[in-house]
């Protein structure tokens, strides 16, 4: 069982850009995206609900909706560098879990990736609040559970690469869309305005850094994937 839980897989080079091409078919097209942006919106959840937790906030609950959006509720402080740790990691996260998932296939180590998957959908889980939000991370799981424990291990390999490029892609798309948002006044509680309030730096800052650090990781990640 440990042999299969954390082995090494070797993938042929062919599959990471095919891969790729997947990952980004599902991000550029508005009908899959619509329905793969549940799993972007889990992750930011995560990102703040772990960093909240690491920052010595109180973790009251997590809420994922149908239309994609979410709410992670912490207690403590309103202010101060907690609560800015906090509202960054949202979205930061799907992409630096995405450069974290780029060093394991590095490594090889692509069933450990699905199980360290799951295990992040278990910790999301005993958070959320909602029963839409149980139903999309119980399918979520059961899907990567599939994956890791029957599937063989060609096909564990190019379905950890989609999840690892969808994660990278997601990360940035996410980002653009918040933009787009705020540009049409139509995201005036975003976690960048919420920054914005909490530390007086503009908006348009916050979102910058948020690009910034989710197109690093997609370059990094890309010369670890093709190397």
């Amino acid at each position: 069982m440990w042999e299969d839980l954390f082995g090494r897989i070797d993938p042929p080079d062919t599959m990471v850009l095919v891969a790729a091409g997947i990952a980004l078919a599902i991000v550029a097209l508005s009908m899959t995206w619509r329905l793969s942006r549940h799993v972007i919106t889990i992750v930011h959840e995560a990102g703040h609900a772990l960093v909240a937790v690491l920052a010595g906030r109180r973790l009251a609950s997590i809420r994922l909706h149908s239309d994609t959006s979410g709410l992670t509720v912490t207690k403590g402080k309103p202010y101060g560098p907690g609560m800015v740790l906090t509202g960054f990691a949202g979205y930061v996260a799907p992409s630096l879990l995405g450069l974290g998932f780029a060093a394991l296939l590095g490594a090889e180590r692509v069933t450990a990736l699905l199980v360290a998957c799951v295990v992040l959908l278990l910790g999301v889980l005993v958070m959320v609040r909602n029963i839409y939000g149980v139903f999309s991370v119980l399918v979520t799981g059961a899907v990567l559970v599939g994956v890791a424990w029957w599937a063989k291990g060609e096909v564990q390999a190019a379905f950890a690469h989609v999840i690892t490029w969808f994660l990278l892609l997601g990360g940035v798309r996410s980002v653009a869309e918040l933009q787009g948002k705020r540009r049409r006044g139509r995201a005036r509680d975003s976690d960048a305005d919420q920054l914005a309030e909490i530390t007086g730096a503009p908006g348009l800052f916050w979102v910058g850094s948020f690009m910034l650090i989710d197109l690093g990781c997609l370059v990094l990640a890309t010369a670890w994937l093709l190397a």
